[in-house]
């Protein structure tokens, strides 16, 4: 990772998780489950949260938009998407709201808090066995 991308990572207000991204905290996890498993896992995660609260769901698009309650202002799409029987991968998207155009990284802390939640309730595949 490049000073301009750390640098880039720290002073702004949005993260988003990639195929192939700079950061390898912020690539895409894929995990041995289908879609509809995945997809309740993450609504029931979201439902049961202190933390967050379910502004919009698409089933058939595979995503689920999420506000924060309490704490910063974030706005959350997870993307949930089955590439092949039993591989499945999930996206984020965070966006949080500030008074400054920055956040100091705590978009991409968002995320890798939720990939550490998923990974407790799911299966992880390694990118070896991809």
């Amino acid at each position: 990772m490049s000073f301009g991308s750390t640098l880039k990572k720290y002073l702004n207000n949005h993260a988003e998780t990639g195929e192939r991204h700079w950061d390898p905290s912020l690539t895409t996890h894929y995990y041995k489950t289908s879609k509809d498993k995945a997809m309740a896992m993450l609504t029931n995660y979201f439902t049961n949260s202190a933390e967050f609260a379910i502004n919009a769901t698409s089933a058939e698009h595979g995503e689920i938009s999420v506000i924060s309650k309490r704490g910063k202002k974030v706005f959350i799409v997870a993307t949930v998407i089955m590439v092949r029987p039993f591989s499945t991968a999930i996206d984020f998207s965070v966006t949080t709201e500030t008074i400054l155009p920055f956040d100091f990284g705590y978009s991409s802390k968002v995320i890798n808090n939720l990939y550490a939640q998923v990974n407790k309730e799911l299966p992880q595949i390694k990118e070896k066995n991809r």
